[in-house]
C-alpha cells in the first residue's frame, strides 16, 4: 500500500465507523480485563456469552478469588481452554489484590507481569480502558496488514512496529478497532468480501475477489 493511500484508508473507515469500539461487553477496566484474558482462542461472542452470567456475580478481584477454581470454571466452561484460563484469571485476581489494591494497572510491564496477560492483551487494555495508542495485533489484524500491504511483517510484533509507524496519528487511537473488524466481516480469512469492501481501491490484494455467482 502507497503511503498516500493510507489517509484516504482510514479516512474511509472512519467515516462508516466513527466511534468504533471492541464488541466484547464489559462495564469496568478490570471486567475488560478478565474478558480479554478470556477471548484466546475464542470468539467475542462466546466470551459474552459467559461473561453474562459471570460479571453479576463476580467483577472484582476480591470476588473471582472468592469463587475459587471449581466455582469459576462452571461460569467459563463454554469456552475454549477455560481450565487455564481460570487458573490464570485466579492468580492475576491474586496478584491485583496483593500488588496494586485489587486495580488493574496502567502500566504496559505491569500488566505484562500479570498470568496469562501477554502483549496484545496488555495492548487492548491500554488502548481500550486508558485510551493509549497501542495496536493490539490478533489473527485479523495480522491478515489485513499483510493482504493489504498496509503494514507487512512476519509476526504480530513486526506487524505491530510497522502500523505504529505507518497510521496518521490522527488515526492511530482508533485504528486497531477498525483493522479488527475490517479482518471479521469484510476482509475475511479464507476469501475476502472485496466486492463489498469500502477500501479495496486502497489495497494491495489482486485480484480482488468478485461477488458470487
Amino acid at each position: 500500500m502507497r503511503v498516500s493511500d493510507i489517509e484516504p484508508f482510514f479516512a474511509t473507515l472512519k467515516a462508516a465507523n466513527p466511534q468504533p469500539n471492541t464488541e466484547l461487553e464489559y462495564t469496568s477496566v478490570f471486567e475488560l480485563l478478565t474478558a480479554v484474558l478470556l477471548s484466546a482462542q475464542a470468539t467475542d461472542v462466546g466470551v459474552n456469552k459467559a461473561t453474562r452470567r459471570l460479571f453479576p456475580v463476580a467483577n472484582t478481584p476480591q470476588k473471582i478469588l472468592a469463587l475459587g477454581n471449581d466455582g469459576l470454571c462452571e461460569y467459563i466452561k463454554t469456552i475454549g481452554l477455560y481450565r487455564s484460563k481460570a487458573k490464570h484469571l485466579l492468580e492475576t485476581c491474586r496478584l491485583l489484590v496483593e500488588r496494586h489494591g485489587g486495580q488493574v494497572p496502567r502500566t504496559r510491564e505491569e500488566l505484562e507481569a500479570l498470568p496469562g496477560v501477554g502483549r496484545k492483551t496488555a495492548n487492548v487494555v491500554l488502548n481500550v480502558a486508558f485510551g493509549e495508542p497501542t495496536m493490539a495485533v490478533d489473527t485479523h489484524i495480522f491478515r489485513v496488514s499483510n493482504r493489504t500491504g498496509l503494514a507487512p511483517g512476519q509476526n504480530p510484533l513486526q506487524v505491530e512496529l510497522a502500523l505504529l509507524r505507518r497510521v496518521p496519528p490522527a488515526y492511530l487511537v482508533d485504528a486497531h478497532h477498525w483493522l479488527i473488524l475490517h479482518g471479521r466481516y469484510v476482509c475475511v480469512a479464507r476469501k475476502p468480501l472485496c466486492y463489498k469492501c469500502a477500501v479495496a481501491s486502497y489495497c494491495d490484494f489482486k485480484p480482488k475477489t468478485p461477488p458470487p455467482a
